[in-house]
């Protein structure tokens, strides 16, 4: 008897096209909800907190630390001399914030201090600078001035050898001192200090 031939092998089964169908459109749904719960994630029911920002200690040419402050108080007469005390019994400030920082540069280490005063406009903010601005004037007293703040070998920031600088932000104004320890000198170095040291008022505000 001849050999008989062989079945053919049997295919592969049909495919459901229709299963295949709702598996896809379930995927693209998981897709689309995944995304919707990244967005939510990403964009809570707070849009308009603001977004947490490094310290400008370390935003700068320089890097400050601080060791004294804030002191915060509302009465600038008590804590200022000269004409500048002068100055803030006619015009009374809003706020006042004192603090002061250490950085280290070359070798060298100075002493700042920042401060911030709130004022009730913008003009008597600029008046507050262009007084400050003039030898023999008086200032703010600094923590070191005022006794808050000593140490061995710590500085005069009133000092013939300090650094200072001031600039004004709305209603505010930030005035800068600055001078190194061990009596080092470098006139052009504390300068830009100081200058650097204008940054931290955000740090004092509020």
């Amino acid at each position: 008897m001849p050999p008989q031939p062989r079945p053919p092998a049997p295919g592969p089964p049909p495919r459901d096209t229709k299963a295949l169908a709702l598996r896809g459109a379930g995927l693209v749904a998981i897709a689309v909800v995944a995304g919707l719960l990244w967005y939510l994630i990403r964009h809570d029911s707070t849009p308009d907190e603001p977004v947490a920002q490094p310290p400008a200690q370390n935003t700068g040419q320089y890097q400050f630390t601080k060791v004294a402050g804030p002191d915060r108080v509302n009465d600038c007469s008590a804590k200022s001399y000269g004409d500048t005390q002068k100055f803030f019994e006619d015009t009374p400030c809003q706020s006042l914030a004192r603090a002061l920082y250490t950085t280290e540069t070359g070798g060298a280490k100075a002493l700042v201090s920042v401060v911030v005063v709130g004022m009730p406009d913008s003009t008597k903010a600029k008046a507050l600078k262009t007084l400050t601005e003039k030898d023999g004037t008086g200032n703010v007293t600094d923590l070191v001035r005022d006794k808050t703040f000593a140490g061995t070998g710590v500085p005069s920031l009133s000092g013939k050898n300090s650094a200072y600088s001031s600039k004004v932000e709305g209603t505010n104004t930030t005035i800068v001192l600055a001078d190194f320890y061990d009596k080092h000198t470098d006139k052009a170095l504390i300068e830009k200090i100081a200058d650097d040291a204008l940054r931290l008022s955000a740090d004092l505000k509020g």
